[in-house]
């Protein structure tokens, strides 16, 4: 299967600098430009047998646009939802540090085994994820298949089926980014969590 994970177009909330998580934003007007250059560059090349995306609002905008410009329906998947950051949600970086001081020095959002309360942890978040991989490979073994969906998603894709974690906190799909992978078959080896060790 080849896997092509889009993460969607520029929110307010992006263009501030704000930890955005389950925070249900739409597209600012930055992000529907980039969505639709996009949808037009993909529209050129080699079809998709599926189109998939998040629920949160800002992915299914950018999932609708694409859909109208490949004729593919979208097909919400729970699994491929960003990141919950608990009490960081809307918040920029300073305006966390300013707030959360402790969590903060503790640089909480970068812990595998823990996150903000009310949040999830990063470990959580691979686990679901690859949970979702396992499903898709067993169902889409050799189509091409488009996934609409966030930064933290595509970094835990990125990282549990080609890239390993060494540059999980470094490495960045920017809106509107189009990240291409190989995804083995549900009974090749996807790794559901990080190495041991690292936290």
């Amino acid at each position: 299967m080849e896997l092509v994970v889009i993460r969607h177009g520029e929110t307010r909330a992006n263009a501030e600098g704000r930890y955005l998580g389950a925070l249900d934003m739409g597209l600012n007007e930055t992000g529907w430009a980039q969505v639709d250059a996009l949808a037009q560059a993909l529209s050129k090349g080699a079809p998709f047998q599926r189109l998939l995306t998040s629920p949160l609002l800002r992915a299914r905008q950018s999932a609708d646009l694409i859909s109208g410009a490949l004729a593919l329906p979208a097909r919400v998947v729970p699994a491929f939802r960003e990141r919950h950051v608990g009490v960081f949600e809307g918040l920029t970086q300073a305006e966390a540090r300013s707030r959360y001081s402790e969590l903060w020095a503790r640089n909480i959002t970068r812990r595998w085994a823990e996150g903000p309360p009310d949040g999830e942890s990063l470990d959580a978040v691979i686990a679901r994820v690859s949970s979702g991989l396992i499903a898709l490979a067993d169902q889409a073994q050799g189509e091409r298949v488009l996934l609409v969906a966030h930064g933290v998603v595509a970094k835990v894709i990125r990282a549990v089926t080609t890239k390993g974690f060494a540059d999980f906190f470094e490495w960045q799909l920017h809106n509107g980014g189009r990240l291409v992978l190989n995804i083995p078959q549900a009974q090749s080896p996807i790794r559901f969590h990080r190495p041991a060790g690292q936290d």
